[in-house]
């Protein structure tokens, strides 16, 4: 499947949240997150747009990270939510499900909703 061109302002909104939800499941280094994230769907996601909301996560509080050695290079940093990230991507994900329910109401009005096959 091809990536599609998205705007850039849609995804900054949305990706700290994603973030967050991919590291609840279990914690994860950059590079790995990155991957995650292609695997998830945003297959044009580069490492130079995640790492800057890393550093803002953990500057907010949201995440906290540790050094792991690493067999094949340099330490690196993992990533773990904290409790006050856990409440926020409660909060988060309970405005975005409001407004994609908004948004889908309102554009069901003029444009038909198609399936993608799963």
């Amino acid at each position: 499947m091809t990536p599609t061109a998205r705007d850039p302002q849609m995804l900054k909104g949305i990706l700290p949240v994603l973030v967050v939800a991919l590291l609840t499941e279990h914690e994860s280094y950059g590079y790995e997150l990155v991957t995650r994230l292609q695997e998830a769907g945003l297959e044009d996601i580069a490492a130079g747009t995640v790492y800057p909301v890393l550093t803002r996560l953990e500057r907010e509080g949201h995440i906290s990270s540790r050094l792991v050695a690493s067999p094949s290079g340099p330490a690196r940093k993992y990533y773990l939510p904290t409790a006050a990230g856990a409440e926020h991507l409660e909060r988060s994900a309970a405005d975005w499900r409001h407004l994609t329910r908004t948004v889908e109401r309102v554009l069901a009005r003029i444009i038909p909703t198609t399936e993608e096959p799963s």
